[in-house]
């Protein structure tokens, strides 16, 4: 069953492992469009237009160059009938390698359709070491991961449920987790230095709910408290159960709780809770991933009334062991709606992982760089070829130019998975990281007519899909600030949209000096 936003109490973990969506507002533009040719097989765009005098002056007031923005806007088709190139409305800083931060998950996700395929799953596997007799397993369950980004606590559930099914109720062992489908090893230092923050969670053969706890806060406000509890369950974790409510304002309320995070097992709130807040969701990575899976297993084993005589542990598979049952995952063209609608840094992970470890060995992140960089050089030729890291834009090292952001966009919607991967960006003003712009761009023939990626980080915001322009005339647009201001100047960003879509003047010509 495919859990929709309304009715999944993961829903707002799944979004919280991303980074955030673009929140400064800014002045809208409407600036004449520049059209001008770009040869694709080049190594850079020959053609390069002036920035729409809007996005200058946002710049200029944030201190920000117009050299640390990149850009290319192109129609599609990507490429003229007549000459074999590609018609480009507006080309700036178009080859320059910067970091767009989450927006490289677009090449994780469209390398994934290509190469696994929209129907692609991802398989858990539960295995049984010994004979079963009158509902008692003489020996060890295995749960075997496949590398599932989104094995969450209901499928959780219903995989322990169906183990009862086939017989087994009682455990006289252990229950063995095999992670062993990636290689991989947990991040010494979290990324930025935040070890609670969703997006840090790492990935993991067996990935359970993300390695995060979601505490909710429940006000009664009849009783001057506010209810605390936690999803998923797990073994011997103590949580306080109730605080006092506050006249306090709902802003920054997660600091007035006073939150001790320092006891993996004893989580601690010595503050307390604006009534004015409602109810609220606080997703937080647990502090001790190593132990979290199996912490929830043995809970939820013990949630649907199953028994164990020994502990729940890692460990391989042993050979002789006999599969019970398989659980197969949301298909690829459902997960990939995650990883760019709400910019699941795990998941995108776990499926670029999957590039290598669909191959047969373990997946590693060397491994699969290898292989998306072979079906890059295939696919594309010519075009300057992205460094990725994990997969995800949570890196420092990753990069990519424009040019190649926009190759793939065209490639993509002209590709047999075209309206898979259109329908995984956000729609702007509508849903994931791109439903604020409702508020910053309002009446604005954006809302609802761009498909979109958005990225930031510490000194990147960016922002790269498609835009329906009023005059009928669809467009990609890639557009990447790299600076150490680049949040004071998100605005651009938005001016780029707003122009792009404001496409019904006629466009000039571009100069004799800058035409191919």
């Amino acid at each position: 069953m495919i859990l929709r936003a309304a009715r999944n109490p993961w829903f707002k973990l799944v979004h919280a492992l991303g980074l955030a969506a673009l929140t400064n507002t800014g002045g809208l533009v409407a600036a004449t469009p520049a059209t001008e040719r770009w040869d694709s097989s080049s190594a850079s765009a020959r053609a390069s237009a002036d920035l729409p005098p809007g996005v200058l002056k946002t710049l200029r007031q944030a201190q920000v160059p117009a050299s640390a923005l990149s850009v290319v806007i192109a129609p599609l088709p990507a490429r003229s009938k007549a000459t074999g190139e590609t018609p480009v409305r507006l080309a700036h800083q178009a080859d320059t390698s910067v970091n767009p931060a989450s927006v490289m998950k677009l090449f994780t996700t469209y390398a994934g359709l290509s190469l696994l395929g929209p129907e692609h799953l991802w398989r858990t596997r539960v295995y049984a070491d010994g004979p079963v007799r009158d509902g008692v397993l003489q020996g060890n369950l295995i749960v075997r991961g496949s590398g599932d980004p989104k094995l969450v606590v209901e499928r959780l559930q219903d995989l322990l449920t169906q183990v009862q099914a086939a017989g087994v109720r009682e455990v006289r062992g252990d229950i063995v987790l095999d992670r062993s489908v990636f290689d991989v090893r947990e991040r010494s230092e979290p990324f930025d230095d935040e070890p609670l923050r969703p997006y840090n969670v790492g990935p993991d053969g067996l990935l359970l709910n993300f390695k995060a706890v979601v505490y909710k806060f429940t006000p009664d406000p009849a009783k001057g408290h506010v209810q605390v509890q936690h999803e998923p369950p797990l073994a011997g974790l103590k949580v306080t159960p109730q605080l006092p409510l506050s006249s306090a304002p709902c802003s920054d309320w997660r600091r007035q709780l006073q939150a001790d995070f320092s006891q993996a097992l004893q989580v601690r709130f010595a503050g307390s809770y604006p009534a004015s807040c409602g109810e609220r969701e606080w997703p937080v990575a647990y502090p001790e991933p190593h132990q979290y899976a199996p912490l929830v297993m043995q809970a939820m084993w013990r949630g649907v009334g199953g028994q164990l005589t020994g502990q729940v542990r890692y460990g391989a598979r042993p050979a002789q062991a006999r599969l019970l049952l398989e659980a197969p995952s949301l298909p690829l063209s459902e997960v990939i709606k995650d990883i760019n609608k709400l910019s699941n840094n795990v998941m995108a992970q776990q499926l670029y992982l999957s590039l290598s470890s669909e191959l047969g060995a373990p997946g590693r992140f060397e491994a699969s760089r290898v292989r998306l960089s072979q079906w890059w050089r295939h696919e594309f030729p010519g075009q300057p070829e992205p460094v990725l890291d994990n997969g995800s834009g949570l890196s420092r090292t990753e990069r990519s130019t424009a040019q190649a952001l926009t190759a793939l966009l065209q490639k993509a919607h002209a590709g047999p998975h075209a309206p898979i991967f259109v329908d995984s960006l956000a729609v702007a003003g509508v849903d994931g990281t791109a439903v604020r712009l409702k508020d910053r761009l309002p009446n604005s023939p954006v809302i609802g007519n761009a498909w979109l990626k958005t990225g930031s980080l510490r000194d990147v915001a960016s922002v790269a899909g498609y835009v329906q322009g009023q005059s009928g005339q669809r467009y990609t647009l890639v557009a990447v600030l790299h600076h150490p201001q680049a949040h004071q100047a998100r605005a651009a960003l938005d001016q780029l949209l707003e122009w792009t879509a404001r496409d019904t003047t006629s466009p000039r010509k571009p100069s004799p000096e800058r035409s191919p």
